[in-house]
C-alpha cells in the first residue's frame, strides 16, 4: 500500500504542529519517521491512518495502483501505539481471537500460533490488566504485525520494552514484514527501525 503527503499541515488551536510536509511511503517498504519529543510524530500516524484530518494539504492512499477511500482505509491498516489501550479485562488468548474478528492472520498461522510467538503463553489466563507495561506492548506489537493488513504503523514500538523484548520485536519485524508496507514513528532509537529503512524526518 502507498501513502502519499501533499503539503500537508496540522494545527491545534492556533497552534500548528508541522506545516508543508511532502511525503511518500512507497508500497513494499519500510519507512521511519524520526523526529524529537513533540515533533508531530504520533499526530502524524494518526493523519496516515485516516483517524485524524489534516488542517491543509491531501493525503491519498493506493493498493495495487488503485485509490482507496479515506472511508475504507481502516481496512487496510494496522496500528500499534502507546496511546491506543487494549481491552484490559481481556485475557491474552481472548485479545487474540478478539483481533482476529477485525483483522484476519497473515495466512497459515492461527491464534495458537500467535499466543507461541507472544513468548507470553504462560500468562494466557491472566488478565491484561495485570500485565507490565513491556508485556502489553508485546500484545499490541504481536497483534499488529501478525494481521495481514497492507499497512503497518508502529509509533514508538520499543517504548516499554526491555533489551530481550526489543530483540522479540526486531526478530518478528524481520520475519513477517518482509515486502510489506512499514511505517515507524521514533524518537531517534535506531532498536526500533531496520537498518534498510528509508527515512522521513521531522524539525
Amino acid at each position: 500500500m502507498q501513502v502519499k503527503l501533499t503539503n500537508i499541515g496540522k494545527k491545534f488551536h492556533d497552534k500548528w504542529v508541522f506545516k508543508n510536509l511532502n511525503m511518500d511511503f512507497e508500497p513494499g517498504l519500510h519507512h521511519v519517521i524520526l523526529g524529537k519529543n513533540g515533533s508531530g510524530k504520533s499526530t502524524l500516524i494518526k493523519i496516515i491512518a485516516g483517524y485524524l484530518s489534516a488542517t491543509r494539504g491531501e493525503v491519498t492512499w493506493q493498493l495495487s495502483h488503485h485509490p482507496v477511500p479515506p472511508e475504507k482505509v481502516f481496512r487496510q491498516i494496522s496500528i500499534a501505539s502507546p496511546y491506543l489501550e487494549l481491552i484490559q479485562e481481556f485475557n491474552l488468548r481472548e485479545a487474540i481471537r478478539f483481533q482476529k474478528k477485525f483483522k484476519p492472520f497473515l495466512e497459515g498461522y492461527s491464534e495458537k500460533d500467535l499466543e507461541e510467538l507472544s513468548g507470553l503463553k504462560v500468562h494466557y489466563n491472566k488478565p491484561l490488566k495485570h500485565f507490565s507495561s513491556g508485556m502489553r506492548q508485546r500484545v499490541s506489537l504481536l497483534l499488529a504485525i501478525m494481521s495481514s493488513a497492507k499497512l503497518l504503523l508502529l509509533d514508538e514500538p520499543c517504548a516499554n520494552l526491555d533489551s530481550d523484548a526489543t530483540g522479540w520485536y526486531k526478530d518478528l519485524v524481520k520475519e513477517f514484514c518482509r515486502n510489506r508496507t512499514l511505517i515507524i514513528a521514533s524518537n531517534h532509537y535506531p532498536a526500533e527501525y531496520t537498518s534498510f529503512s528509508k527515512i522521513h524526518s521531522l524539525a
